[in-house]
């Protein structure tokens, strides 16, 4: 199977659970409009038809003129493998080659696909069998089973809830590097001391510091509560 089938099976469904979150829906049943496919990939709209009527035609994809894609069980699997592979490669890098959580994104993506199902059960072993990335997501299995994480977001706290980070979105290198320079990562206890109800801005307690923290950070951190 070619890289770009691959990229476009897994931004299909990465689509699927951003989406669905924002609806509170399933996310298998999600579907993404080619022109969101289109703008997430940052390639042109005829471009993105052309290729997911092949993806169709290899019953990859559930495609429906006007309305958007779904995967397949085919497809599924397929973007899981990458996932699992992407995310296997960044606890490489982090873990033995000293990369922090905010440098690791571009180099995982290629990494994923040159990676054999070999190489992939090595790396695997090799790691200690993570659970989740460096940024706390979960890493499929090597049957595609992925495992569901209970967590809230920081911006749906209330003042005085406290719980342990164990997930921060990786969607901003910037907003990755910000918070590493504030002291937040992951397994830190954090305490919401104050909440902006309207915008969902927070003020915490981060060990001893007292840091605020913007609506867009608040929304990109996820707690388990305590």
């Amino acid at each position: 199977m070619n890289q770009s089938t691959e990229d476009y099976l897994k931004s299909i469904y990465h689509l699927q659970i951003r989406l669905a979150a924002e609806h509170a829906a399933k996310a298998g049943e999600q579907v993404v409009p080619t022109s969101v496919l289109a703008k997430h990939l940052k390639i042109g709209d005829g471009s993105v038809t052309d290729m997911v009527k092949k993806l169709s035609e290899k019953q990859l994809i559930n495609y429906e003129p006007y309305q958007g894609v779904t995967l397949t069980e085919a497809g599924r699997r397929v973007a899981l493998k990458m996932v699992r592979r992407h995310r296997l490669w960044e606890m490489f890098l982090v873990k033995f080659l000293g990369y922090t959580w905010d440098e690791i994104h571009d180099e995982a993506e290629l990494l994923e696909h040159v990676t054999s199902d070999e190489m992939e059960i090595r790396l695997d072993k090799a790691l200690g069998y993570p659970k989740v990335d460096p940024h706390g997501d979960p890493i499929p299995t090597a049957d595609g089973v992925l495992k569901k994480i209970t967590y809230r977001r920081l911006s749906q706290c209330n003042a005085r809830d406290v719980g342990i980070i164990v997930r921060v979105s990786d969607e901003s290198q910037e907003a990755l590097q910000f918070l590493t320079k504030l002291g937040v990562g992951l397994n830190k206890k954090v305490r919401v001391k104050h909440k902006v109800k309207f915008d969902g801005s927070v003020i915490v307690n981060v060990g001893r510091k007292e840091i605020p923290l913007s609506p867009m950070l608040a929304k990109s951190i996820f707690v388990e509560i305590l």
